[in-house]
This record gives C-alpha cells, structure tokens and sequence, in this order.
C-alpha cells in the first residue's frame, strides 16, 4: 500500500486531494476542531469515498458528494472552515 499523503487542512485544493484518494491513497487531513487538533482520513473503496472523522465516518456515493464534503469542512484550499 502507497504511503497517506499527510496535508493540513486548507494546504491543498480539492483536485489534489481527490487525484490521490483516485489513484488509492489515504490522505490524512490535520485540523482542528474546537481547540484540539485531529486527523481525518480520506479514502476510496469498492467506488465509495470515506471521511473517517473522530467521531463520524461520512460516506459518499460519487465523487462530486466527497467534493463537496471536503469544501464543506474546509478540508481544501480557499474553503472556509466550519464548526461541525
């Protein structure tokens, strides 16, 4: 298995998190989320996207889904990052 390419959040775009989550990487997202500092793991399986949160696992049929989700967290660069 390729090494998780390891980013802090807001450090990439969405297309460059997404090109390697397709070629079958883990990427591992750092954040912080009221004031203590996480790790989120972004995969593909079996054609489903995973978020894998400390305390959720969100699931995404297609890839616009994940997209959005990694906007919506402000995963990506220039997405503005929200509490939840």
């Amino acid at each position: 298995m390729a090494e998780p390419l390891v980013v802090d959040a807001g450090e990439r775009s969405v297309e460059a998190l997404l090109a390697a989550v397709e070629e079958g990487r883990r990427v591992v997202v750092r954040t912080e989320f009221l004031g203590s500092d996480h790790e989120v793991t972004l995969r593909r399986d079996a054609g489903t996207y995973y978020c894998d949160t400390p305390t959720r696992l969100h699931k995404h049929e297609t890839e616009a889904e994940m997209r959005a989700c990694l906007e919506r967290q402000g995963y990506v660069e220039g997405a503005a990052e929200q509490d939840g």
